[in-house]
């Protein structure tokens, strides 16, 4: 294995890469300058390889992005094949990505406790697909109030005002393949239309 010649491929990479993540995510430039505290053109230059990326530059980045500086830009991994999962908490959830894909559909496994009642619904863009591992849990999609047991599956668009928990005695565990750019993993009958979700086992 040649280390420098991948160490220049990754950093080659870096301004393709960070477009391929903020036109995915829907950004403008504008809006990821402001996430990052700095000025829009320096996010284009980084973006057309015309500014030399920096620790200083990209670990605002990262955090706009919610990203680790590893997966921002992308850099290679040595001798070991396997995945490293870094777990985070959020909102008292345990979240584990799976996937390495800012740009398109992401992979989450989740762990969650029991809520009593659904928190406020949320939109944005994009679709969802969740899939039940273990528990119970809850799933509001507009007019809809469902609970989905161990093997149950369930696809929404989030544009539709949204909220999902474990219910139940025990903690949930489910896998969540998010979209940001909308692309439905399943597509709805017609007699779906209108109601937001769709549920089977």
């Amino acid at each position: 294995m040649n280390t420098n010649a991948d160490l220049a491929a990754a950093l080659d990479g870096i301004g393709p890469r960070l477009q391929r993540i903020r036109t995915g995510r829907g950004l403008t430039l504008a809006e990821v300058a402001e996430l990052a505290g700095t000025s829009a053109s320096t996010v284009s230059r980084l973006e057309s390889g015309l500014r030399r990326p920096s620790l200083e530059l990209l670990f605002p980045l990262a955090r706009a992005y919610g990203m680790t500086l590893d997966d921002l830009v992308g850099a290679p991994e040595f001798g070991d094949p396997r995945v490293q999962l870094r777990p985070r908490r959020r909102n008292g959830r345990i979240v584990i990505p799976l996937s390495r894909n800012p740009g398109g559909v992401q992979a989450w496994k989740v762990v969650m406790p029991v809520e009593h009642g659904p928190g406020p619904l949320r939109t944005h863009d994009g679709s969802e697909w969740i899939y039940v591992l273990s528990g119970q849990i809850r799933l509001v999609v507009g007019k809809r109030d469902l609970v989905l047991g161990q093997g149950e599956v369930a696809d929404f668009d989030t544009r539709t005002p949204h909220w999902f928990g474990a219910t139940g005695d025990a903690p949930a565990e489910i896998l969540s393949l998010f979209d940001r750019n909308g692309a439905r993993v399943h597509i709805p009958e017609a007699n779906d239309a209108g109601e937001g979700a769709t549920a089977r086992p």
